[in-house]
């Protein structure tokens, strides 16, 4: 499958981990295969853990949205607006 896909939403913190929970019914069965080795099916969501380093890279936290794509078969993320570097 070569569509884009694309859905938004917010960064979590779960027990002191960032991450991702996309629902699986809104889209996120899109992209579980995408995400193998850094995602897993979690009940009725795909977790998706965003590792320190990255979320420094993607200057999220917290709260922040970000965009999470498929383009060509790869996972892509972005933060909508990243964070300004103090």
């Amino acid at each position: 499958m070569n569509e884009e896909i694309s859905l938004e939403g917010p960064v979590l913190l779960v027990d002191g981990e960032l991450m991702l929970l996309i629902p699986l019914s809104d889209g996120g069965a899109e992209f579980v295969e995408r995400t193998q080795g850094i995602g897993e099916v979690q009940g009725d969501y795909l977790k998706v853990v965003i590792p320190v380093w990255l979320a420094g890279v993607l200057r999220v936290e917290e709260g922040d949205r970000v965009v999470v794509t498929s383009t060509g078969g790869k996972f892509g993320m972005q933060a909508v607006q990243a964070r300004l570097v103090n």
